[in-house]
């Protein structure tokens, strides 16, 4: 009779534990998501002081197919410069795929983007990034991300 009702039981008990397993990776996945529209966000602010946050210290970024070295050389040498010259930037048809491996997250973006120059200058065009984020005992981490466009309109 023991067996029976253990028996009985192990279905359901499997059931829980696949469903919290799922509630967890859709946690992990939304906060690994928030990381990335706050690095949106950081950018279309155009104040990238909390965006270093997001990233690992020794991140690498790269750009167009070109090494960026880190998260901080990128900033400093490359995104704020830029940055500089934008009056706005806004993203738009945001559409996001998060994949939770233990510690690690890979995710693909892609999305439109619009720049509004300061010589009133607009540009807009289709983006895509990869992001490697790592769990870190202070949450979610962008060890690696790569980002490349293709111009809609000019």
């Amino acid at each position: 009779m023991k067996i029976k009702l253990v028996l009985s039981a192990f279905p359901f008990l499997i059931f829980l534990l696949m469903h919290s397993s799922a509630i967890a990776q859709s946690h992990e996945k939304m906060a690994i998501q928030n990381i990335l529209n706050r690095y949106r966000l950081a950018i279309e602010k155009i104040d990238t002081a909390d965006a270093i946050l997001l990233f690992q210290k020794d991140a690498k970024i790269y750009e167009q197919g070109s090494d960026e070295g880190h998260i901080g050389h990128y900033l400093t040498n490359h995104l704020i410069p830029e940055l500089k010259m934008f009056k706005s930037i806004r993203f738009t048809d945001v559409a996001q795929d998060v994949l939770v491996n233990g510690g690690y997250a890979f995710v693909t973006e892609i999305y439109t983007y619009a720049i509004e120059l300061k010589d009133a200058k607009t540009v807009k065009n289709r983006g895509v990034n990869t992001v490697m984020l790592r769990h870190t005992v202070t949450g979610w981490k962008i060890i690696n991300m790569h980002t490349s466009f293709r111009k809609i309109s000019s």
